[in-house]
């Protein structure tokens, strides 16, 4: 199966495309795609917005992902906000150098990223895949690989390490976008029967997301499981 990658960041085609393996393949956007604007006021519909607009544009199966650094003594900032914390066109740098600051003299410092894919298939079905990385924000940098907050984020589960100090096969194997790919490529592996219209499977938290996204389908979902759930 071939997937359009929703996406111009170098960034996040490799981590994509490390990911996908041999599942599938990956293509990355031509290089006079237009940029497509961000608008939504949750991961989920920036997530569709990019993968609807790529797929209604190039007709093909779009992939695309939206993600958020929710810290917990921020009230859930960055968020939705966390590319553009620090403005609409700031760097990975400058967004660091702001998280930090606004963390300064906080006693609590957890974090959780979070990433949720949006997966339209070659009929234009919608599909949302959800993968979180507990941890917390250090007070300084620490490693040089990675992009984005890697260097001042520890993941939980990651043996003290920073994901800017991992290598990519250890960032992979435990961060929020692999776990939401690796969601996604077993239900493309592994769709269930009636996939297209049972989208419990679909999602890691389909009923909140179908009614956030597309509230025409509230009814419908509400309907099948009031007559056909089992």
């Amino acid at each position: 199966m071939k997937i359009i990658l929703s996406t111009h960041s170098l960034d996040k085609c490799k981590e994509f495309v490390a990911l996908a393996g041999t599942s599938v393949e990956v293509e990355t956007l031509p290089d006079n795609f237009p940029e497509i604007p961000e608008t939504g006021t949750t991961l989920e519909e920036n997530a569709r917005i990019k993968a609807k607009f790529v797929f209604e544009t190039l007709h093909q199966p779009s992939l695309a992902d939206d993600t958020g650094l929710q810290g917990g003594a921020l009230g859930g900032a960055p968020g939705v906000r966390t590319a553009r914390y620090a403005g609409e066109h700031a760097t990975h740098e400058l967004n660091c150098e702001k998280l930090l600051h606004d963390l300064q003299g906080k006693t609590d410092r957890s974090a959780t990223f979070v990433t949720v894919i949006c997966f339209i298939d070659k009929d234009g079905e919608e599909f949302f895949f959800k993968g979180t990385s507990k941890g917390t924000i250090t007070k300084e940098y620490r490693g040089t690989n990675g992009f984005g907050y890697d260097p001042i984020f520890e993941p939980s589960d990651g043996g003290g390490k920073t994901f800017a100090e991992m290598t990519s096969e250890e960032k992979n194997g435990l961060s929020h976008r692999s776990r939401a790919m690796k969601a996604l490529l077993d239900f493309i592996a592994h769709p269930p029967p009636n996939h297209r219209t049972d989208f419990r499977f679909a999602c890691s938290e389909p009923i909140k997301t179908i009614s956030v996204l597309i509230p025409p389908l509230k009814c419908i979902l509400q309907f099948y499981i009031l007559h056909f759930s089992f």
